[in-house]
């Protein structure tokens, strides 16, 4: 089970009081950059990264607190950025490939 999907079960399992909200997310930093870099690397991608400046609301940091999932829910997440990239890259590209033959059919 994926980590997000253990936490929507423990947060369903939770006694009936406690409703939330909390953050499901992964407290661990990286940049757009990093992430980009990862999902390329990944992919085999040659593509260039493309930088723009950001919107002047953006914020600079994101780390979400997840202090409340593991004080209540007992969770927290496990699996590593990059190995959670590959189930999610592969069902990206299995929609692709899907879409192709669809195409294919279709000519």
């Amino acid at each position: 089970m994926d980590d997000l999907i253990e936490g929507f079960v423990r947060l369903m399992d939770s006694p009936e009081g406690f409703t939330g909200p909390l953050n499901l997310g992964n407290p661990g930093e990286f940049t757009m950059i990093e992430l980009a870099e990862a999902i390329r690397d990944l992919t085999g991608s040659r593509s260039d990264l493309v930088y723009r400046p950001l919107p002047a609301d953006d914020p600079r940091q994101r780390q979400p607190d997840i202090r409340l999932a593991r004080e209540q829910l007992g969770w927290e997440p496990r699996i590593p950025l990059r190995e959670g990239l590959k189930p999610t890259i592969a069902y990206f590209e299995g929609m692709l490939a899907e879409g192709a033959q669809r195409q294919e059919a279709i000519q």
